[in-house]
């Protein structure tokens, strides 16, 4: 299946991927696996989101906000790819780091808005192995950072 028709079956439109905010490159690619940068919960609108998990945001606002991160990688990769989505042979790790109060113990269901969203659009060439830490804090506050390593034709 082709990836762009998946996504225009699921209503999803990609918003070209925000240039790097310091000295570092989105994606990196290494033989056949690509490597993407941290990301942060940018919206088309520019928004950025901010806040803790536990202390004033819930867990289905950092599902939410991970999902939107997710529509980001998926951009950095087409970037990455050349525009070809198809690309994507699978979703190989992800990384899944959340601002969150000490107590705040639903980190893995958070990120899951991202793996979630893998699994929609690239099926189960986007189950992946995952890792969901808590941080005390993220650059700019953001709620939640994520990278991921992807195989690639």
């Amino acid at each position: 299946m082709r990836i762009e028709r998946r996504l225009a079956e699921l209503g999803i439109a990609l918003a070209p991927a925000a240039p790097p905010t310091g000295t570092y490159v989105l994606a990196k690619r290494v033989g056949d696996l690509l490597y993407l940068s941290g990301n942060d919960p940018q919206y088309p609108d520019g928004t950025l989101a901010k806040g803790k998990l536990g202390a004033g945001m819930t867990v289905a606002e950092g599902y939410r906000h991970a999902r939107q991160l997710g529509l980001v990688l998926i951009s950095a990769m087409k970037e990455a790819l050349g525009g070809d989505l198809d690309g994507v042979l699978e979703i190989v790790k992800l990384v899944g780091m959340v601002n969150a109060a000490p107590d705040f113990e639903a980190h893995a269901e958070v990120v899951a808005g991202c793996s979630d969203l893998f699994l929609e659009v690239f099926g189960e060439r986007g189950r992946h192995a995952c890792s969901a830490l808590g941080m005390s804090s993220l650059p700019a506050g953001i709620p939640v950072e994520i990278e991921v390593v992807v195989a690639v034709r």
